[in-house]
């Protein structure tokens, strides 16, 4: 690692949300462009820097820097300079130099020991100097910061954290808990907290260590869809991760019980530890959805004649708008008018979107306000394309207003202080709604509004913590239709047909004798990347008469010969290659490059988008983009270092270079990730994996996601073993036992 020591003279670039930039460094009259993370520098301070020079692929050499440190200009020259720089606000270039020419080399000595005398300088007031004082002082305190939180090995993003979260209380908290940062700091989790503690010298089985990692036990579990876990589990996931017995563990439970940190609560017959947030959302969920169906009363109250009535009216509506609904559809929409809380499920043919249908035009027949909304943009948009009427994303509907990092803690303009003024609310996709968002739209609905669910409750659990659709119809205290009847256009498609049997668990004909459901059995690895690329640049795109980019690779995995990873790599290579008309810049492992199909893969929701115009003029802008939108790289700017994507409703935004972490290709992506996309042609490479992963709600997804056409190589006998297989990795949610509590007066 090279070291070298220099001035800051330009600034080119700096990403202010995590601190990543480029700057030139004027070292020994020579000039050296660095790339890394700069917090809190300006132009002019003096550096040393630490790294390697790597040779860029497309902006030749750079030094690399892997830390830096700030010190003080060593001459006269050099503190001018940095005075000159405007690092210190109040002080420009003539008033540099008076004060230079003033004190000398001493200059730096005088601001930060003997401030009054400043006010010996022509044009500096008493109240000047001490700003000025004050401003080096504070950047004193900053660098002495960095430096004490540099020997822990924190970088100097992180550290930049800690500083603004404790100011001068850092050196405390560093001493006594380390592990604090993990509960107050975005981005520093447990690992982080314990590596800094080890340098730090906390014994491992200190109580706070105990604390620290019990709640990120709870955290992790959180991640893989859990709300809480059983007491036992979660002692020995703790103990595991620890190296600590269980017997060390256990009263720190009741301890962080005691703190209010954690929730212990007896269910089903077992001991159940939440933290205190997941359990408070799903209790204010089961109380608001409670709240909301009390407000319409006992569908049952209503008289014979009323019934009639309604039934009446319903015909007329489907004579009118030449709509035929079954004794099924025609229940659902009768609940979906009694009640305040209704919800829809059934699998695909089934006549949800009919049923959805025949719902708006009476409630826009009787004069109410409709909001469609969905999960994610994909949904909505075909929400928008089967119904007519604009849907928008809940994170829309409930106005997003972009201050916060994580979903659990998204704020929405619209609230239990500003709820939204509709008359009735359809939400589709309900299955990938997770508990935090399905709390934040509760809270923005008023009694007297009409909440409509809509959703298959057969299709993979949502990405985070919670199965609300499946509680929410387990619970049985809501009226609900589950459709069955595949229709008969419906039926005449073998993915539909296929689908449901997959449902049920009963083998499927993959002897190729379908118009829309093909199997190539294929047992070598580099045969089906040949014929994955032939299928999507040759025979699908005329078969569904769409383009490359609308066929879809899914996968179970991301690792793997046939994971995410791997067949992004290849399918790069072909559907994308290398050009002298395309830009293309390093990313991960690999590059990305203008033309690239890619994915967002975390939500965002200080990113801006805007939506332009033929002639350039802006229509719309907002912010947030969220984890599985897909776009497309429509420009590289070297000179101005961003990437700009268009995702698939029109929305571009701009990346700096710092921010491509959050993105990835998306030829191929995982199925859990499809969820709520539909595309003309699937195709599903399914070789061999791990049995917890190759299970029938898994097939079943991936499959429902084709609208014309599905392509699965490799072996038959997985494809057979997947649909035998029901088990489904356990999630332990609690919002069907509050939803029961609530309704039982408990």
């Amino acid at each position: 690692m090279e070291t070298i020591k220099g001035f800051v003279e330009h600034i080119i670039y700096k990403n202010p949300a995590n601190g990543y930039g480029v700057i030139n460094l004027m070292s020994d009259e020579s000039e050296i462009t660095c790339t890394g993370t700069f917090t809190r520098l300006d132009e002019g301070e003096c550096i040393e820097v630490h790294g390697e020079y790597i040779e860029h692929a497309v902006y030749g050499m750079q030094f690399k820097v892997d830390h830096y440190v700030v010190v003080p200009p060593e001459d006269a020259v050099a503190v001018e300079r940095y005075l000159a720089s405007g690092a210190i606000k109040g002080i420009g270039a003539a008033l540099a130099a008076r004060i230079v020419k003033k004190f000398g080399n001493d200059t730096f000595r005088i601001i930060e020991e003997e401030p009054e005398r400043l006010v010996e300088v022509k044009g500096i007031s008493e109240r000047i100097a001490r700003e000025i004082a004050a401003q080096v002082e504070e950047k004193r305190d900053v660098r002495e910061a960095m430096l004490f939180l540099q020997k822990y090995g924190i970088s100097n993003t992180l550290a930049l954290k800690i500083y603004n979260q404790y100011g001068m209380r850092l050196y405390k908290v560093m001493q006594e808990n380390p592990y604090q940062l993990a509960e107050d700091i975005s981005g520093v989790g447990f690992r982080i907290a314990d590596e800094i503690a080890s340098k730090i010298g906390i014994h491992t089985d200190s109580d706070y260590r105990i604390r620290s990692g019990i709640l990120y036990t709870l955290m992790q579990a959180g991640a893989e869809g859990n709300v809480y876990l059983p007491e036992s589990l979660l002692l020995s996931k703790a103990a595991m991760m620890l190296e600590l017995t269980e017997q060390q563990i256990e009263p720190q439970i009741a301890n962080l019980a005691m703190d209010k940190k954690l929730v212990m609560k007896e269910q089903n017959g077992e001991k159940c530890i939440y933290s205190m947030p997941n359990f408070y959302a799903e209790l204010n969920c089961a109380r608001i959805l409670h709240e909301l169906q009390e407000a319409f009363g006992d569908a049952e109250r209503l008289t014979k004649v009323e019934r009639d009535r309604l039934e009446k009216k319903l015909k007329k509506l489907e004579e009118v708008n030449q709509m035929e609904l079954d004794e099924l559809q025609r229940k659902a929409v009768m609940d979906a008018i009694e009640n305040g809380i209704f919800i829809l499920s059934g699998g695909p043919g089934t006549g949800k979107t009919t049923t959805i249908n025949m719902m708006i035009r009476y409630f826009e027949e009787e004069g109410c306000d409709i909001f469609l909304a969905a999960p994610t943009g994909r949904a909505a948009k075909r929400m928008t394309e089967a119904t007519g009427f604009e849907a928008k994303t809940i994170h829309r509907l409930l106005e997003l207003n972009g201050s916060a990092s994580e979903d659990r803690n998204a704020t929405f303009e619209r609230n239990e202080l500003n709820p939204l003024e509709v008359d009735v609310i359809i939400i589709d996709e309900m299955s990938m709604v997770d508990i935090y968002l399905f709390q934040a739209l509760l809270k923005a609905i008023t009694p007297g509004t009409r909440l409509i669910l809509v959703g298959d409750r057969n299709q993979l659990p949502s990405v985070g913590p919670g199965q609300v659709l499946k509680d929410l119809m387990e619970s049985n205290c809501f009226a609900s239709v589950m459709l069955e009847k595949i229709f008969r256009q419906a039926g005449e498609s073998d993915i539909v047909t296929n689908a449901h049997l997959i449902n049920e668990g009963k083998q499927i004909a993959l002897d190729n004798k379908s118009m829309d459901f093909f199997f190539l059995a294929r047992d070598n690895v580099n045969v089906i990347y040949k014929h994955m690329i032939q299928l999507i640049t040759e025979k699908l795109p005329k078969f569904v008469k769409a383009g490359i980019y609308d066929i879809q690779v899914l996968t179970p995995m991301r690792k793997g010969a046939l994971g995410v990873e791997m067949l992004n790599q290849i399918l790069q290579q072909y559907l994308n290659p290398p050009s002298d008309k395309k830009l293309q810049i390093s990313h991960g492992d690999g590059v990305l490059r203008e033309g690239d199909k890619v994915m967002q893969m975390k939500n965002n929701y200080q990113l801006e988008w805007e939506v332009v115009s033929k002639y350039g003029i802006t229509i719309d802008r907002g912010l947030g983009v969220f984890n599985g939108d897909v776009g497309i790289v429509k420009e590289i700017n070297e000179t101005a270092k961003t990437v700009q994507v268009e995702f698939d409703d029109a929305r571009r935004v701009t990346y700096p270079l710092g921010g491509l972490d959050e993105l990835e290709l998306a030829y191929a992506i995982t199925i859990h990730k499809s969820q709520g996309s539909e595309y003309p042609a699937v195709i599903m490479p399914l070789l061999t994996g791990p049995r917890m992963l190759f299970n029938r709600n898994l097939l079943y997804t991936g499959v429902t996601r084709a609208k014309s056409c599905v392509t699965i190589l490799g072996s038959k006998d997985t494809v057979m073993q997947m649909i035998a297989n029901e088990n489904e990795q356990k999630r332990y949610t609690g919002l069907k036992a509050r939803i029961c509590e609530i309704a039982a007066g408990i």
